[in-house]
């Protein structure tokens, strides 16, 4: 009778203790269920590991090499200008003149003051030989005459540059004065641009992040609004060692073969040149990049148990078009989550989504 009691109470003890395991793996079964259905869905995309060199874009305008500002080396009055803005002009053509009035008159009293001296000069070595005059007379009345001479040289180059001439074969980019005005001098009165030598031009500032890996000798593709459908060939041929004091940039000068078409100062133009230097990056979707700043963010990958995440902090390189270049942070990582990033938190659970 003892030994039919000692089973019983055994085999309540089993069937109690199967039925706490079947309530602990419902608990189990049903959390699991809770934490799968809280999941969130990511997706994931592979990186490329890759030798790059990113290809800079900048916007300018066509300008000559040979582009200048002419005016009058003495000032006066404008008496005629011979040319319009837009006229071509040829090397040497006459383009204004000033009214010469005064100038004549001061290369005539340059004359009278230079014959003048040269006359006492003569005077004065008679003197001189007669016992009369001083050394020091003599060689006073040399000066004087030596003086007046360079005044009159002087008077004379000012009468020759009264009037502007074109220094070579271009255009007439703009007038600024007209007939009867007084110029003062070295005033503009024209913005000249020379096309003899078709030593066209795009100009524009770069970053000091993209001047560091630019050299000139770099080739470019430059594009022009006016030929939509043409491509022209590029080469950097300056590179400024300074930044410009009111922007901070560098100027680049790239010079532009027209390849037979029609160049004019001022075609709007796009560059994209592809520097020579080049660094080894880990490519990946720009969607995958979480909380940018600047150079600095993060990435997100799934680890091996597919439900946990890890948070990599990672150094940006550059961006171009739908691809973000990192330099460090992604050392052995093969894919990174793409969808779903913005909710992701170090301690999220998710579930990848082919």
């Amino acid at each position: 009778m003892k030994k039919i009691w000692y089973s019983s109470r055994f085999l309540i003890v089993v069937i109690a203790a199967l039925a706490v395991a079947r309530c602990n793996e419902k608990a189990e079964a049903k959390a699991t269920a809770a934490v799968a259905e809280n999941a969130i869905a990511v997706r994931l995309q592979s990186v490329t590991d890759t030798v790059y060199a990113p290809v800079l874009r900048y916007s300018g305008s066509i300008a000559s090499t040979t582009e200048a500002t002419l005016s009058f080396k003495t000032g006066g009055v404008i008496s005629k200008i011979y040319v319009k803005e837009g006229d071509h002009v040829t090397k040497g053509q006459l383009l204004a003149v000033l009214d010469l009035t005064e100038i004549n008159a001061q290369v005539q009293q340059a004359t009278q003051n230079a014959e003048k001296a040269q006359r006492d000069v003569n005077r004065v070595r008679n003197l001189y030989n007669d016992t009369v005059a001083t050394l020091e007379q003599l060689q006073n009345a040399t000066t004087q005459q030596q003086v007046t001479s360079e005044g009159l040289r002087i008077a004379r180059f000012n009468q020759q540059y009264a009037q502007i001439r074109a220094t070579e074969s271009g255009t007439i980019l703009k007038k600024v004065m007209n007939e009867g005005e007084t110029a003062a001098s070295g005033a503009p009165v024209f913005y000249f641009s020379g096309t003899a030598g078709n030593d066209w031009v795009i100009r524009f500032g770069v970053s000091d992040k993209d001047w560091a890996v630019l050299r000139k000798g770099n080739k470019g593709a430059v594009s022009l609004d006016a030929y939509p459908q043409k491509t022209f060939n590029g080469l950097i041929t300056e590179i400024a060692e300074g930044a410009d004091r009111a922007n901070g940039t560098y100027e680049v000068e790239v010079k532009v073969s027209p390849d037979g078409a029609r160049f004019a100062s001022g075609l709007f133009g796009t560059v994209q040149l592809q520097p020579a230097a080049q660094q080894r990056v880990v490519l990946v979707p720009i969607e995958a990049l979480a909380e940018a700043d600047g150079k600095k963010g993060f990435v997100y990958t799934v680890n091996q148990d597919q439900k946990t995440v890890q948070r990599h902090p990672v150094t940006i390189a550059f961006l171009e078009k739908d691809r973000a270049a990192i330099v460090s942070g992604l050392d052995n990582v093969q894919q990174v989550i793409t969808e779903g990033v913005g909710y992701l938190t170090e301690t999220a659970t998710v579930k990848v989504v082919k």
